[in-house]
């Protein structure tokens, strides 16, 4: 099939390349229609991403933040770099246009547009908005495929911009195999009121000025502040979870107390031979990074303060444990590897020895283990091609949870800020599965959804999300994000602020 792809000659990025790059290793014939188009960000817009580099202390082309590298896509690359493409074919089999300028009767054409306007400036402008832009690739005015885009870095416009870039590449690759043809509805928002009306081209100028003097008040305050500060929350359900309530007990929650040069995130329980023992991330502030530690659970709470039980060169988290074959398994969060690994406990609660390498070469997070339908499937969101770690969801299956594990012929399954990320164990209520998810549209692990998976096979997988969860009155701070449960305990986490002399960000 002869592929062209519609851009802005006035301004090739990176981001092209990148796609080209991948669209070609689907083995189609590719050319560029690089007329211009008018349809790019504005000029101030360039003055902003300067301030941003210099306040943040970002690199020139690209975002270094917590040890994670950006990839630099914004980054202009001159005309000459689309050489190795030729000029488009005067009748190509589908044209994909950037811009939004393309009418062709007689070929078919993908628009891609973010909340139903074309081009960089519409990214732009939903960005700085404080928009969640749901994108989508749209033929003769029905959906190709759609995702929700999103970022790690939400107060700050060219990591997100790069971020959402690389997910448009992901969709649009996706869109070839028929994937990603849809995000599931939402059943409120995230926060309260609606978000603002995305702006149009001409009115960004503006916005984008007083987004400068956010990103600059945004900078003094996080000089004084760093937020959040994670903690663990915890209950007994009597009977009546969060799968069961919807909402918040009257009673709200308890906390595990943490000494001040740690915190504790990501609680998994496991009931095993009568015990009852939280598993958490275990960040310390002085070594940069996470261990997986453990607490024993009586019937008033936690017997001691939580000790470590597995520590690894690299950051370690949200520690899925199971039982299986009378034996304790984890598969803790290991992205900063490039692996998804299986341990085994030979003196429980600790005694990890690795029994497997489930995936490697892959930034995978948070990797949630269900049995269904007689084959094992591993969720994660995947770092596809770069963009965000928590808006792509891949799924493995496998005869064993030891493996071999098989990539989703339909990966990334689903695109969705809103509710790709996993939030902890998936549950099954007669029938169903409800699966947590994690609503990171105002930021990484801002709010917990309830979804319902409605189909999970080799063909796909969908799920509506039924309720979303937000943090308030009973359960204080700024973010809610993971949901776990066993020998009738009920755990979260989220977080609060605290002074940044004497605590570090997660995120």
């Amino acid at each position: 099939m002869q592929i062209s792809l519609r851009l802005d000659g006035d301004c090739v990025r990176a981001f092209h390349l990148t796609l080209l790059e991948r669209l070609a290793a689907l083995g189609d014939e590719l050319s560029v229609d690089v007329r211009p188009a008018g349809s790019g960000i504005p000029r101030s817009a360039a003055a902003l991403f300067q301030l941003e580099t210099a306040i943040h202390g970002l690199p020139h082309d690209g975002l270094a933040h917590d040890g994670l590298a950006h990839d630099g896509l914004a980054k202009r690359v001159p005309l000459s770099a689309l050489a190795p493409y030729r000029q488009s074919p005067a009748s190509p089999d589908l044209v994909i246009d950037l811009c939004g300028d393309v009418r062709l009767e007689s070929t078919r054409v993908w628009h891609v547009t973010y909340d139903g306007a074309s081009g960089e400036a519409a990214l732009l402008a939903s960005i700085l908005a404080g928009r969640t832009p749901l994108a989508r690739i749209e033929e003769n005015g029905v959906a190709i495929a759609a995702g929700r885009l999103g970022t790690e870095y939400g107060g700050i416009a060219l990591a997100s911009f790069q971020d959402m870039l690389a997910r448009t590449a992901s969709l649009i690759v996706a869109a070839m195999s028929g994937a990603a043809k849809s995000v599931p509805d939402l059943p409120e928002p995230a926060q309260a009121g609606s978000p603002p009306p995305m702006p149009s081209a001409g009115k960004l100028g503006v916005r984008a000025g007083k987004a400068l003097a956010r990103r600059i008040v945004q900078k003094i305050y996080h000089l004084c502040y760093n937020a959040p500060h994670w903690k663990v929350g915890w209950r007994q359900t009597g009977g009546s979870d969060l799968f069961d309530l919807r909402a918040h007990p009257a009673s709200g929650w308890q906390e595990l107390p943490d000494d001040g040069s740690r915190f504790y995130a990501d609680p998994f329980p496991i009931l095993y031979q009568g015990q009852l023992t939280l598993f958490v991330e275990d960040y310390i502030h002085r070594l940069g990074k996470a261990i997986i530690s453990a607490v024993p659970f009586g019937p008033a709470g936690p017997l001691g303060r939580p000790e470590p039980v597995l520590e690894l060169p690299y950051h370690l988290s949200y520690p899925f444990v199971f039982e299986r074959d009378g034996e304790v398994w984890m598969v803790p969060e290991s992205c900063a590897n490039g692996t998804v690994d299986l341990y085994r406990a030979t003196a429980f609660p600790g005694g990890w020895v690795k029994e497997a390498t489930l995936l490697s070469g892959v930034v995978a997070s948070d990797a949630t283990l269900v049995e269904h339908g007689g084959a094992w499937w591993l969720f994660a969101t995947v770092r596809d091609g770069g963009g965000a770690f928590s808006d792509a969801l891949h799924l493995w299956s496998a005869p064993n949870f030891r493996g071999p594990w098989t990539p989703h012929p339909k990966n990334p399954v689903l695109i969705d800020i809103a509710s790709a990320r996993p939030a902890g164990r998936i549950v099954r209520r007669g029938n169903d599965l409800l699966r947590p998810v994690q609503d990171c549209r105002r930021s990484y692990g801002a709010a917990l959804g309830i979804a319902r998976i409605s189909h999970l096979d080799l063909i796909g997988m969908e799920q509506v999300v039924e309720t979303i969860l937000n943090p308030g009155a009973l359960w204080s701070g700024r973010k809610l994000h993971t949901l776990n449960e066993a020998g009738g305990f009920e755990f979260i986490d989220g977080s609060a602020i605290a002074p940044r002399w004497k605590q570090r960000t997660r995120d």
